[in-house]
């Protein structure tokens, strides 16, 4: 009897321990999606935490420095890299995604520091949430400029 009763407490703890790991993965987990898959899932990815990323198009940056406010739009790019490289490069399909009027687009709010790298054909990659006016609030925001540093590569390589 007594051995039982540990087993079944044993069994319980563990089962909760379990429960426990699982719910706080599935409330912190991110998706990855692209601005063509956020358009896709329309209402159901309103609210939802996701990591967006998109192709910065300079003429929409408007920074108000007082609110440390900053808006713009991103363009879709694909997702995948190996479809990214088969393109001809990041810098190839950000200037593409940017100059292409039909790519799909969306609004981007951030609150906080004008990043440095923040222009024309960067590639922002955020995280934050869709809200229903269709605006993206990002709460984290990460950009790549590609040209930036393959303009670069040939000069060092040439030195060597």
């Amino acid at each position: 009897m007594q051995k039982t009763k540990f087993f079944l407490g044993g069994m319980l703890i563990l089962a909760a321990v379990v429960y426990l790991i699982f719910s706080s993965t599935q409330a912190s987990a991110e998706y990855f999606l692209t601005v063509d898959e956020i358009h896709a899932e329309g209402a159901a990815a309103v609210d939802k935490s996701v990591r967006l990323s998109g192709a910065v198009l300079g003429d929409t940056i408007q920074y108000d420095s007082e609110t440390l406010t900053l808006s713009f739009e991103v363009a879709h790019v694909a997702g995948d890299n190996a479809e990214i490289e088969a393109m001809g490069g990041l810098a190839v399909v950000l200037k593409e995604a940017v100059s292409d009027p039909s790519r799909q687009r969306i609004k981007v709010v951030y609150v906080g520091p004008k990043p440095d790298l923040l222009r024309g054909e960067a590639q922002a990659i955020m995280t934050g949430k869709l809200g229903s006016d269709g605006v993206f609030y990002a709460d984290e925001l990460l950009l790549k400029c590609p040209t930036k540093y393959e303009e670069a590569v040939p000069e060092q390589a040439a030195t060597n």
